[in-house]
């Protein structure tokens, strides 16, 4: 094989290529941070509901919808799968991130579960900044970074509120690290198509 010299403008256009092809892929997996971000916020102002309104004892069982967050994504990813399309290192990089904060996502549960859940919301809120910044400053979206910070600051600010706001500011943080971010990369993805 013979070695071509590239230009670093060359080089920085096959990195923007790069880039954009990802952004590309995650925008079209939008889906993930739409169903995602959608089932949590829901469980959330459901879960304030129960306990803070009606006061329910049950307020938990909201949370099962995860099980069908989880079959959703499995059906989707298969669906998906079948599609044959480039892997860039950056799409590889956000699969790994995105994969291990999920395992984190189950730990924390277990962990919770075993010592009370008065501080998960703070630390769930700690994972979904770790995520949406990263993926945002690699695919260069500023509203995933933005979302990301604000998702810091409601993380901070849950320091300071009772245990049943933290719900609140939760679902808040939902809002604004995958929604809003999920909805953006939805719409620029459908004008690049």
């Amino acid at each position: 094989m013979e070695e071509k010299d590239i230009s670093p403008e060359d080089s920085l256009m096959i990195i923007q290529t790069m880039i954009d092809k990802t952004k590309n892929t995650v925008a079209d997996n939008s889906y993930y941070f739409l169903l995602w971000g959608w089932l949590v916020f829901a469980a959330c102002i459901g879960q304030f509901v129960l306990k803070v309104i009606i006061k329910s004892p049950y307020h938990p069982l909201v949370w099962s919808v995860s099980f069908l967050g989880i079959v959703l994504s499995v059906l989707h990813g298969v669906k998906e799968g079948k599609r044959i399309r480039v892997r860039t290192y950056i799409d590889e990089s956000l699969n790994y991130l995105w994969t291990s904060i999920t395992i984190s996502y189950i730990l924390f549960g277990f962990a919770f579960a075993r010592m009370g859940w008065e501080n998960c919301y703070t630390f769930y809120m700690l994972l979904y900044a770790i995520g949406c910044y990263f993926t945002g400053k690699a695919l260069k979206f500023p509203p995933l970074v933005w979302g990301a910070v604000g998702a810091w600051l409601l993380s901070i600010t849950s320091f300071f509120a009772p245990f049943d706001y933290n719900i609140i500011l939760c679902a808040l943080a939902i809002l604004i690290s995958y929604i809003i971010p999920g909805h953006l990369l939805r719409m620029n993805y459908k004008k690049q198509l």
